[in-house]
């Protein structure tokens, strides 16, 4: 053993080497969530820069394989979708997702369409090219609008659609970006647009048929063998993900789909260890993540970048103040989602991960000039992640789509919770919430929940029903299992209308 491992070139001492690199990487990186969170940006921007630095550019590690890339960038996306999935509420989403659905196919197209419209007037690129850049860029990025909008609470009807969205339109991105890369490396035997409009659908239904059989009989599995231990069972639940992934894509149908498919039925099913698995679940996010955006910083060549600065402008803008909103338009206005939601979801768009590496699949697929796409998309991701992001909190206060008291779960290590069947609700009360100056008695919560502790000023201390609740108090409720979603409907309802809330309705 010891004289085949030799035989690779490879000793102890070169695997302390990257151990070193690596862990230092990780080190920095979760330091630099910490000076994000204050300045507004996404984290994704501290690990561009750190895989920059660390390629040929700064410290001249040499990485410039686009297959490895997108192999490494598929694996880190199904771990992303895979979280994502898992912490999403069904109720959170359910009146979203056909909104939802629309923004991620029909949004989709338009938005494709009308880009690579701009990229054909603006930047003098023949139309197949033109199809190609806008298909790469169409994928919007919610991990990137959540990091930015942690301290701006939004009422559900946003946050639902968003995370609905990003969840959903990976999935149909990936089938058109590989499908107009193979028309541009052979077009010679492209299929016709019918055709391709008809397989995409047909992978999507199929992947999403394969992710919600292959979540729920896999939940039960694992629910029913590997419940003994919270760390064997949070493994076996990521397992059952990466399997629908991997069962759809050898069945010719959407992987990305039936992975967050799966994912989400499992994170909505009655499980044992919930908190030990969501916490496991965005442990491996963060990973993938970080692993992810150094791997794109890395696969960058600073050299050539700067040359995509103007054509990423105009591309982006053309994106930002043209598409996006009209995509928006077309797909929400016959849900009726009024305007202002509307405007904020135009803004929201971010690029991240997805873009960049859907830039790479042109080239592991053979398509020849297309070099350079890598260096835009990436050029435009981050320029307009600096433009967007710390104007998404103003843009959202100033349209008034921010929620004055958010309710969200509170996931902690308690075995003696789990086995009373109770839930934690963490209550933020914001400014202009009429919870302002209620008394804890008059919120009426529903029979079974009580408000346990209040922390205002930095101080906790444990309310009486006299106790008057301010503005900037954050509540910790304890409820009965199952009673969550009443709670949390009461805790919006007293923050809309005051304490009288309610007697309207039983009035005559």
């Amino acid at each position: 053993m010891l004289a085949s491992a030799g035989g690779t070139g490879w000793d102890p001492q070169d695997l302390a080497r990257v151990l070193l690199v690596a862990s230092g990487v990780l080190v920095v990186c979760i330091a630099a969530v910490r000076a994000t969170a204050r300045s507004g940006l996404p984290t994704l921007l501290i690990y561009l820069a750190i895989g920059l630095v660390l390629g040929e550019g700064v410290i001249g590690i040499d990485f410039e394989s686009d297959a490895i890339g997108q192999v490494l960038g598929y694996a880190a996306l199904v771990l992303i979708l895979t979280e994502g999935g898992l912490t999403t509420r069904w109720s959170a989403i359910r009146r979203s997702v056909a909104p939802a659905v629309a923004l991620s196919t029909v949004g989709v197209v338009v938005s494709v369409l009308v880009t690579a419209v701009c990229a054909h007037w603006l930047l003098g690129l023949d139309w197949q090219i033109s199809m190609l850049i806008a298909a790469v860029v169409s994928s919007t990025d919610a991990a990137a609008v959540f990091s930015v909008l942690r301290r701006v609470p939004l009422p559900r009807r946003l946050s639902g659609m968003l995370e609905a969205e990003s969840g959903f339109n990976d999935a149909p991105v990936v089938i058109l970006v590989v499908a107009l890369s193979a028309r541009a490396a052979d077009p010679a035997h492209a299929e016709p647009w019918w055709l391709l409009g008809l397989t995409a659908s047909l992978e999507l239904v199929g992947g999403g048929i394969v992710g919600i059989v292959v979540g729920y009989l896999g939940g039960q599995l694992v629910r029913r063998t590997a419940s003994v231990t919270s760390g064997l069972f949070s493994i076996g639940v990521i397992a059952v993900s990466v399997l629908a992934y991997s069962v759809a894509v050898s069945a010719h149908t959407s992987g990305f789909i039936a992975c967050y498919l799966a994912s989400l039925v499992m994170g909505n099913m009655t499980m044992p260890h919930r908190a030990a698995m969501l916490g496991f679940a965005e442990s491996v996010g963060w990973l993938a993540q970080i692993g992810l955006f150094v791997m794109l910083g890395l696969l960058a060549s600073p050299s050539t970048l700067l040359e995509q600065v103007p054509a990423a402008l105009l591309l982006g803008f053309a994106l930002l103040l043209v598409a996006r909103p009209l995509s928006v338009v077309v797909s929400l206005t016959p849900f009726g989602v009024p305007w202002r939601d509307q405007a904020f979801l135009s803004w929201a768009g971010l690029r991240g991960a997805v873009p960049v590496v859907l830039a790479t699949v042109p080239v592991t697929i053979g398509a020849r000039g297309v070099d350079w796409v890598f260096d835009l998309v990436f050029v435009l991701v981050v320029l307009f992640t600096l433009i967007q992001a710390p104007t998404l909190p103003w843009v959202a206060r100033r349209l008034g789509v921010t929620e004055v008291a958010l309710a969200t779960d509170v996931m902690v290590e308690s075995e003696p919770l789990e086995r009373l069947g109770a839930d934690l609700v963490e209550v933020s009360v914001g400014e202009g919430s009429r919870m302002h100056g209620v008394r804890v008695f008059e919120l009426r919560l529903p029979k079974g929940a009580n408000v346990s502790l209040v922390v205002r000023d930095g101080e906790s201390f444990v309310p009486g029903p006299q106790t008057l609740v301010r503005a900037g108090d954050q509540l910790l409720v304890v409820c009965g299992r199952g009673l969550r979603r009443d709670v949390e409907r009461r805790l919006r309802d007293v923050s809309r209308d005051g304490r009288l809330a309610g007697w309207h309705r039983s009035s005559p």
